[in-house]
């Protein structure tokens, strides 16, 4: 498990801390050992946690006594909601899941209900906002946040280092996500941040040039 702070000093103290943490990926009968970035965003009061993966105990950790605005799943694949409840309760704070994605969260929370992310939702912490953009191909229900005057984006697993994330399975769609990566991410200007659900961030200017060749690669 890891803690750091990746960014700080933005617009009006904004910071940015990632906690990692390792588990299992499940999905269509296989499973797969991952390493998941956990994204608190806020200052020294007050946060948004940007996913829920695997262990609740680092998370905590990292929020300390400040308090959760709320808990924002990228989208509902296993690994990366799996101890949403556990932190919703523990932290007294809501927890937002987009529709889109209902059937996987049932998959791994069928009792527990949560509020609804929506396309153009906003919230605020900081004094800054965070700009909630529905980005399906990854699955449905995939979200990615983009906070304008930290020029960041959080983008789960729809966008990485390297390329789109992985349409092969269930409720995944390649043109999907490349529609939603070309329309919703590549418009952002060129020197946003991009803080990924996996491994290792890149900026929206570096992955612009590769659109084409992803098309070419296919899913």
């Amino acid at each position: 498990m890891a803690h750091e702070v990746t960014s700080s000093g933005l617009a009006n103290g904004l910071r940015i801390e990632k906690v990692v943490t390792s588990g299992v990926f499940s999905l269509d009968g296989g499973e797969w050992e991952v390493d998941n970035n956990i994204w608190i965003l806020g200052d020294d009061s007050e946060v948004f946690v940007i996913d829920a993966a695997h262990t609740a105990a680092p998370i905590l950790e990292a929020v300390g006594d400040r308090k959760v605005r709320g808990i924002l799943c990228s989208h509902a694949h296993n690994d990366h909601i799996t101890v949403a409840p556990e932190l919703a309760e523990k932290l007294d704070t809501r927890l937002f899941v987009h529709p889109g994605d209902q059937m996987l969260w049932e998959e791994t929370h069928p009792e527990t209900a949560h509020e609804d992310l929506e396309d153009g939702q906003r919230f605020e912490i900081a004094g800054t906002e965070i700009r909630v953009l529905n980005t399906p191909g990854h699955s449905p229900g995939s979200c990615v946040f983009h906070v304008p005057e930290a020029g960041v984006l959080f983008s789960g697993d729809t966008l990485f280092n390297g390329g789109p994330g992985a349409t092969g399975r269930s409720y995944s769609d390649f043109p999907t996500i490349i529609t939603s990566i070309k329309e919703r991410i590549l418009t952002l200007p060129a020197e946003t941040l991009v803080h990924t659900g996996h491994g290792d961030g890149t900026k929206v200017g570096d992955e612009a040039p590769h659109l084409e060749d992803w098309i070419a690669r296919g899913a």
